[in-house]
C-alpha cells in the first residue's frame, strides 16, 4: 500500500478525531453542572437559579450539537478510510458503537428535546431527571466508545477465526472490563469535567471582570470551581491507575512518555525536561539538555512499588533476560510464522488436508498475540514519536497541576473572600480556559500517538489497517474536512460569545 495512502488516511482520522474532542469534553462535564444548578432550583424554587441553569443549559446546547456533527463522521470513516481494520475486527469494535447508538446517544437525544423546550410544558421533577438523565447518556456514549478505544490498546475477549480472517468476540464482559478500558473512560470523562469546570469559573470571571451579572457570577464560579477541585483530584487518582495500565500493557508507550531508553531500578521521573533531538537508539548521546528527576517517581506511578524495574526502549527492542523482556526481532519471528500459518491454513482448506489445517492452527495459535509483528519491518519501526509523546504527555501533567491549584484559589476567595479585588486571578482564571482544551488534546495525542504504529496493539499496524483507495481522494477529503470543521469551530466561538454577551438575564 502507498506510504502517503496511510499518512494521509492516518492524517484524515486525527483531524476529525481532535476537533471531535474540541467539543465532547465540555459535554461530558457541563451537562452534570447543569444538573446541579437546576437540582439547586427545583429545592429552593428560587427563580435566580432557574435563570442561572437556563443560561449555562444554552451553553450546553450549542456544543452539544456542534459536537454531534463530527462524531458521526469519524464512525464513518472506519468504513471508508480503515476498511481492513473495520473486517478484521469489527466484530468486536463495533458491538459497543452499536450500543452507544442504540442507547446511550438515543437517550441523551430524547431528554435533550425535553430538557431544552420542556421548560413549562412538564413538571418540574420530570425536567429534573431529563436534564440528568442527558448528563447520564452523554458520558454513557463516553463509556462506550472509550470501551472500543480501549481495546484496541489492549485487545481481549476474542477469538480468532482463520476460516474467515476475523476476530470475534467470544466474552463481553472481558471487553466491557477491561482494566485498559475502565481506566481510560474514568481519566477521560474525569478529564471533561475539569474542561467544564475552568470553563465555568472562567466565563463567571469575565463577568466580575466587567462587574456584570455579578451575584450570578459568584455563585456560578463557587459551583464550577467546587465542582471542578473534586473532579481534579479524582482526575489525579485516574491518571495514577491509567499510567499504572500503560505500564503493564503499552510498556513502550511509557518509556516514549519519560524519554526512557535505558531501563532502571527505582526509576525517577522527568518533571521538567528538554529531550536531546541528536539521541538516536544507536548512539551514546545524553537524553535531554536539560532535566528535572523527581527520584523513585517512575517506578512507582507505572508498578506501585519504588523499586520496581521500568524497561525503556532498548530493553523493549533488543529484549532483557533478566527482566524476561524479549526482542522485537523475536516478536517479528513468531508474527510471522503466525502469517504464514494462516496462509498455509487457507490452503490447506482448499484442499481439504484436516491434518495440514490442524498443524497449522495449532501454530498461528501459539503465536496470535504477535500477528502484527509478522508486518513490521524494522524493529525500530515499533518506536513511537518520542518528542510528540514526552512534551505531549509533560503538558498534560503540568497544566493539570495548575487546573487543581486554581480551583483551590478560586473557591477560597469566593467563599473566604470577595473575588472581585483579586482581578489578575479573575483574568489568570479566564485565560485559563483555553489551556484546559490544550491539556485535554494533549492526552488524546499521548493516548493514540503512543500506540504507534498500531491500530490494534501488537495484532495490526496502521498500515494494514487503511483502505487501499486513491491517495488523492483522501487528501480532497481532508481538505474538505479540515475547512468544515474550522468552519464549525469558528461558528461555535462565535454563537457562544454572542450568548456569553447576552447574558443570564435574557430569557432562555
Amino acid at each position: 500500500m502507498e506510504e502517503h495512502l496511510v499518512d494521509w488516511s492516518r492524517a484524515q482520522f486525527a483531524l476529525t478525531a481532535m476537533y471531535h474532542w474540541i467539543f465532547v469534553p465540555l459535554t461530558l462535564g457541563l451537562g452534570f453542572i447543569v444538573a446541579i444548578m437546576e437540582t439547586i432550583y427545583v429545592k429552593t424554587n428560587d427563580e435566580f437559579w432557574k435563570k442561572t441553569t437556563k443560561f449555562w443549559m444554552t451553553l450546553f446546547a450549542i456544543n452539544f450539537a456542534i459536537g454531534v456533527a463530527t462524531g458521526i463522521i469519524m464512525e464513518f470513516e472506519f468504513g471508508t478510510n480503515w476498511a481492513n481494520y473495520s473486517w478484521f475486527v469489527g466484530d468486536i469494535f463495533g458491538a459497543p458503537l452499536a450500543v452507544e447508538g442504540i442507547l446511550a446517544f438515543f437517550m441523551e437525544s430524547t431528554f435533550f428535546a425535553v430538557m431544552f423546550f420542556g421548560w413549562n410544558k412538564v413538571s418540574k421533577k420530570f425536567h429534573l431527571i431529563s436534564t440528568w438523565l442527558v448528563a447520564i447518556g452523554s458520558n454513557l456514549s463516553a463509556l462506550w466508545i472509550l470501551v472500543a478505544n480501549g481495546w484496541m490498546q489492549y485487545p481481549t475477549g476474542m477469538t480468532f477465526n482463520p476460516n474467515t480472517v476475523r476476530n470475534e468476540m467470544n466474552n463481553f464482559w472481558d471487553v466491557l472490563l477491561s482494566p485498559v478500558a475502565i481506566s481510560k473512560f474514568l481519566h477521560t470523562i474525569a478529564s471533561g469535567y475539569v474542561l467544564a469546570s475552568l470553563f465555568v469559573i472562567g466565563v463567571s470571571a469575565w463577568y466580575l471582570l466587567k462587574k456584570r451579572d455579578i451575584l450570578f457570577a459568584k455563585k456560578s464560579m463557587i459551583i464550577g470551581a467546587t465542582f471542578g477541585l473534586i473532579t481534579s483530584l479524582f482526575l489525579i487518582l485516574s491518571g495514577d491507575e491509567s499510567a499504572h495500565q500503560v505500564a503493564l500493557k503499552q510498556p513502550m508507550k511509557l518509556a516514549a512518555m519519560e524519554g526512557l531508553y535505558e531501563g532502571e531500578k527505582d526509576a525517577g521521573i522527568v518533571a521538567i525536561g528538554i529531550l536531546n533531538p541528536n539521541k538516536t537508539l544507536e548512539n551514546d548521546e545524553k537524553t535531554f539538555i536539560f532535566e528535572f528527576t523527581i527520584p523513585y517517581a517512575l517506578s512507582f506511578l507505572g508498578y506501585h512499588n519504588i523499586n520496581a524495574f521500568v524497561p525503556g526502549i532498548k530493553d523493549l527492542i533488543y529484549g532483557n533476560e533478566d527482566q524476561g523482556i524479549i526482542s522485537t526481532q523475536e516478536k517479528m519471528l513468531k508474527g510471522k510464522l503466525a502469517v504464514e500459518a494462516l496462509e498455509t491454513y487457507k490452503e490447506a482448506k482448499k484442499s481439504s488436508d484436516e491434518s495440514k489445517m490442524i498443524e497449522a492452527r495449532k501454530i498461528l495459535d501459539e503465536n496470535m498475540q504477535y500477528f502484527g509483528y509478522g508486518h513490521i519491518k524494522n524493529p525500530q519501526d515499533v518506536i513511537p514519536p518520542i518528542s510528540i509523546n514526552f512534551y505531549s504527555f509533560h503538558i498534560m501533567v503540568i497544566l493539570g497541576s495548575w487546573f487543581t491549584l486554581l480551583f483551590i484559589i478560586v473557591l477560597f476567595l469566593s467563599t473566604k473572600r470577595d473575588i472581585m479585588n483579586y482581578p489578575i486571578i479573575l483574568k489568570a482564571t479566564l485565560f485559563t480556559i483555553p489551556l484546559g482544551y490544550i491539556a485535554s488534546e494533549a492526552g488524546w495525542i499521548v493516548a493514540e500517538v503512543g500506540r504507534q504504529p498500531w491500530a490494534i496493539q501488537d495484532l495490526m499496524p496502521v498500515g494494514i489497517a487503511a483502505t487501499k483507495i486513491a491517495t488523492a481522494n483522501v487528501m480532497i477529503s481532508f481538505f474538505i474536512f479540515a475547512i468544515l470543521f474550522t468552519l464549525l469551530l469558528i461558528a461555535e466561538i462565535k454563537i457562544m460569545t454572542k450568548q456569553i454577551k447576552i447574558g443570564p438575564d435574557k430569557e432562555h
